[in-house]
């Protein structure tokens, strides 16, 4: 037996053995190989999920084609089904994604990031108001900032202040902290692809915004938007949020929809998470516009 092998392992002097650093290493290679091919494993069975849907959607479309052929008194509906089948199997197979990252890794990181922000609000003592401001111009137009003020009567700050973390104004009622809320991108995104304006119609606004979570983003099961009498604010009931619960800091959730309507009414907006009373949703979003410290963007 040569030296290295004998070497691997170390005993103690209670009798258990001690790996040794290349076994170690030996192992953390392994593992990254085995995480590597699972990864890839799962890539390639999404492909495969996409293909197999387009081969379907063609294999419809092209019976629907053929039966317009032999059945002529229904071949224009025919014709037209065939043809749907056939264009929404080629956006199938030639847009299928190459790359896809799952809910929990998107979970992990968001994860992180709310922890580091809810320990700074914990260490500078600073309230638990979630406010989505209008923030420095840029050249895209108006961004957004997720402002936690210091005082319990705050005044909100001007927007050329938000362009720091830390709201330092002459006006103690000012200070803060100014976050870039992760829904900020998302919203970019949900508006690129919004087919028709963003409404700015509270009632419209909350419909395409719970669409963007369910639809196009998948951040949610359900979002189920319920509206308030005396206007001025909605509440949006969340079932299977896809990154875990969102009573955390600027959960991808809560602020998506605070981005959106402080973009689309104009408004500041001060966003609540409170727990659902019944088995239809998992949290409710309550997004208000109707505070007196209100202000709509210059």
């Amino acid at each position: 037996m040569s030296e290295s092998t004998t070497r691997e392992r170390t005993p103690q002097s209670d009798g258990t053995d001690v790996t040794e650093p290349s076994e170690l290493t030996a192992r953390i290679e392994v593992l990254r190989e085995e995480n590597q091919r699972l990864r890839e494993e799962y890539a390639r069975a999404r492909r495969t999920q996409y293909r197999r849907t387009a081969l379907a959607l063609a294999v419809v479309g092209a019976i629907a084609a053929l039966g317009g052929v032999f059945f002529p008194d229904a071949r224009t509906v025919l014709f037209a089904l065939g043809g749907t089948g056939l264009f929404a199997a080629a956006l199938t197979r030639y847009l299928t994604p190459e790359q896809f990252i799952s809910a929990t890794v998107g979970e992990g990181i968001y994860g992180s990031l709310a922890r580091t922000e809810a320990a700074l609000v914990t260490e500078l003592g600073l309230q638990d108001d979630r406010l989505y401001l209008p923030g420095p111009d840029t050249a895209e137009g108006t961004s957004i900032r997720l402002f936690v003020p210091q005082r319990t009567d705050y005044e909100l700050p001007q927007p050329s202040a938000l362009d720091s973390v830390f709201v330092l104004t002459d006006d103690e009622d000012e200070r803060g902290v100014a976050f870039h809320p992760s829904g900020g991108p998302l919203f970019e995104e949900f508006q690129r692809t919004l087919s028709g304006e963003l409404s700015d119609e509270p009632e419209t606004l909350a419909t395409q915004l719970g669409d963007g979570l369910v639809e196009q983003f998948e951040l949610a099961r359900s979002a189920t938007p319920e509206f308030h009498g005396e206007g001025g604010r909605v509440t949006v009931a969340i079932d299977g949020s896809a990154y875990g619960a969102i009573d955390r800091i600027d959960h991808p959730v809560a602020s998506f929809l605070g981005v959106g309507f402080a973009v689309g009414l104009e408004r500041a907006v001060s966003v609540e998470i409170t727990t659902a009373d019944d088995d239809r949703a998992d949290s409710l979003v309550t997004c208000s516009w109707e505070d007196p410290t209100s202000f709509v963007f210059d």
